[in-house]
């Protein structure tokens, strides 16, 4: 049962349900139906025992509504319910009939009561249920919604004698509401499964496995398949299984997936500390809830923090200083593989737990042992194939767009391809430092990003397109050339304009300089379709939630396949309205006249198309057209003997 309701409770409500949340560890290992089978005495007296439970078995939830400033002394008084079976069926009711033998045998009383297996009323039950899911979620308007948690923790409750009525609170003659209880203690923070949140198989498999490897682990999962809801989920477990105390660590690699752990967490009931920041703005709370906990006056305590502040001194003295019973959850965990972060992974933290879609590092194994050999194995490995079947991930098409190279651009590829191959050791008498090496790396996959081709093959594809909505460009972050003005500029601003000012679309970057704040005003007016279309670099690789997209173009790709799978799994999140999702991948080829075999390029082309191919038929293999997609390169594949690559066609 889910309730939303106004602050003014019994106080004995109000005492069952803060020990329900806060005890909740203690509670639940005792079940408490029994009381139903006492007398209707005994069970009257029980009532708040049975609350507490129910509470703390997650069997009920409370959130309280309170009227927003500008509203004087009203308060939250709807009347509005949904029963739901399992099998779906739905009652929806608006109004009520007070339970007093004056109103259920005298009083005229009115209740609407729709179901939704009747034709007529089954619009109307959608509608009921849309309007408890927005209160339930604070998106009413005039209203602010706060968990019972936190509406205790932030003074709200307000207490009344249980057999007063609040009816008089909106007679002339009352002036002012029960006064405020003030803050409870002991709720800083709890932890459990959202009573409307149900985890999937492959989430409950996780848990399970994890369970069974005495707490360590690292979730193998597509991206989009619920990873963060996993493991909190998996934290809400332990907390029940072990109790208090428990300090959990969440790390992210980058700053706005802080905001999202943050946001989520939150249903789970934690409070979590942001430590992202400016040391001096959590180093000292973060100190006082150790503290705390240390000396048991606190018995949960999470904080979310950022790769590179976990691993300063600052944040792992504190680690140190204290040793509690420490849950470390880390996000995009191949991320901490590398030489400067995997030796701060904490060694007293008795509970650890992985999470990526793709945990081996690339070209690293010595980073991916050491992530096994601290986390654990890898557990659940749910494929995108997986989750495209199982209908987590939303289908798609996808379309590999040929982009040619010009004589000049190829040339340049050729000539770096050649020092390349010197500085790797082809050439023992040339001796040049890696840095050299790494610098004529990138120089060449920003050729390959940037080829100008690119440019008008998008301007051809989104022409037609120019009224859609939900469009994301993931661009290269090198320049190109602007012919009419003879001069260069950052492919990402060459998009930008190309859509903005030559198509009349309105068109937002989205990069890693973008601000917090201003990310999330456009995913709003992405999401609504005020912005049509976003125009990024890397920063939407990893962790960013914004389900609403719907068309991708890819004019830029690494080579490092968890690259493209996350990008692709980062495209497949559903959303409202969502049916199939598009992918426009820009695929290089060199000057038709150079890719003969026999000539001295042979070699050399054949290596630039087979990494362009990896790509193609990696997409291409879970596409609803993968067939189709591939046969687009038949002609390429065959003319550069490239049949054999990867996988066959029939394979798909």
């Amino acid at each position: 049962m889910q309730v939303v309701c106004s602050p003014i409770l019994s106080r004995k409500d109000i005492d069952a349900l803060q020990r329900g949340y806060r005890d909740r560890p203690a509670l639940v290992r005792k079940p408490r139906l029994d009381i139903l089978l006492g007398s209707p005495k005994e069970v009257k007296n029980e009532l708040g025992e049975l609350l507490a439970w129910l509470v703390a078995s997650r069997h009920f939830d409370l959130k309280v509504a309170v009227v927003q400033d500008g509203f004087g002394q009203a308060i939250y008084h709807e009347k509005l319910g949904i029963f739901e079976d399992n099998k779906g069926h739905r009652v929806a009711f608006t109004g009520s009939v007070n339970e007093s033998k004056a109103a259920l045998q005298d009083n005229f009383e009115v209740a609407d009561i729709f179901r939704s297996w009747q034709p007529a009323d089954e619009r109307r039950v959608a509608r009921k249920v849309a309007d408890f899911q927005a209160l339930w979620n604070s998106e009413t308007s005039g209203l602010t919604v706060y968990s019972f948690p936190e509406a205790a923790r932030l003074g709200l409750l307000r207490p009344r004698n249980s057999s007063e009525s609040i009816e008089y609170l909106n007679s002339e003659d009352s002036h002012q509401l029960p006064p405020v209880i003030g803050q409870l203690p002991g709720l800083e923070e709890t932890l459990g499964i959202p009573i409307e949140l149900n985890l999937r198989s492959h989430q409950s498999r996780a848990i399970r496995e994890w369970f069974e490897k005495s707490g360590r682990g690292i979730f193998e999962m597509a991206t989009g398949s619920g990873k963060t809801i996993t493991a909190l989920a998996t934290a809400a477990k332990l907390y029940e299984s072990i109790g208090a105390p428990l300090l959990i660590v969440i790390v992210c690699p980058y700053l706005h997936l802080v905001t999202q752990w943050i946001e989520q967490a939150r249903r789970f009931g934690l409070d979590p500390l942001p430590c992202a920041v400016a040391r001096s703005r959590w180093q000292e709370e973060f100190s006082v809830r150790l503290y705390n906990m240390a000396v048991g006056n606190r018995l949960l305590s999470s904080v979310i923090t950022s790769n590179a502040t976990f691993s300063s001194e600052a944040f792992q003295s504190l680690l140190r200083r204290f040793p509690i019973r420490l849950l470390l959850i880390a996000d995009e965990v191949h991320n901490l593989g590398a030489e400067q972060t995997k030796a701060s992974l904490p060694p007293n933290a008795a509970y650890r737990l992985g999470l990526s879609a793709t945990p081996e590092r690339w070209f690293d194994p010595d980073g991916t042992q050491a992530l096994i050999d601290y986390f654990g194995s890898t557990l659940v490995h749910y494929t995108l194939k997986e989750a495209l079947i199982d209908g987590v991930l939303c289908p798609y098409r996808y379309y590999p767009q040929l982009v040619q190279l010009t004589d000049e651009e190829f040339d340049e590829y050729y000539e770096l391809t050649v020092s390349i191959a010197r500085l790797s050791g082809k050439d023992k008498n040339i001796e040049l430092s890696s840095r050299q090496l790494e610098a004529l790396l990138i120089r060449r996959a920003r050729l390959i990003a940037t080829a100008s081709g690119k440019l008008q093959a998008l301007e051809l594809l989104l022409t037609p397109r120019r009224q859609s909505t939900h469009n994301l460009v993931y661009c290269g972050d090198g320049t190109v050339e602007v012919p009419s003005e003879q001069s260069v500029e950052r492919q990402i601003n060459a998009v930008t304009r190309l859509l903005g000012a030559g198509l009349g679309m309105t068109v937002s970057k989205y990069t890693a300089e973008t601000p917090l704040s201003r990310r999330e005003v456009l995913h709003s007016q992405f999401a609504s379709g005020e912005v049509q279309c976003l125009v990024a670099i890397r920063c939407l690789d990893e962790g960013v939630d914004i389900p609403e997209i719907q068309r991708a173009f890819i004019l830029a790709s690494s080579s490092n396949p968890r690259q493209f799978i996350q990008r692709r799994g980062r495209l497949l999140r559903t959303s409202p309205g969502k049916q199939i999702a598009e992918v426009f991948d820009f695929v290089v080829e060199p000057p038709l006249e150079l890719s003969m075999p026999g000539t001295p390029y042979y070699p050399i082309i054949r290596q630039l198309v087979g990494k362009e191919l990896l790509r193609v038929i990696e997409f291409a293999k879970l596409a609803v057209n993968g067939p189709e997609a591939l046969h687009q390169l038949l002609d390429l594949r065959n003319r550069l003997n490239l049949l054999d690559l990867g996988i066959e066609e029939h394979d798909i």
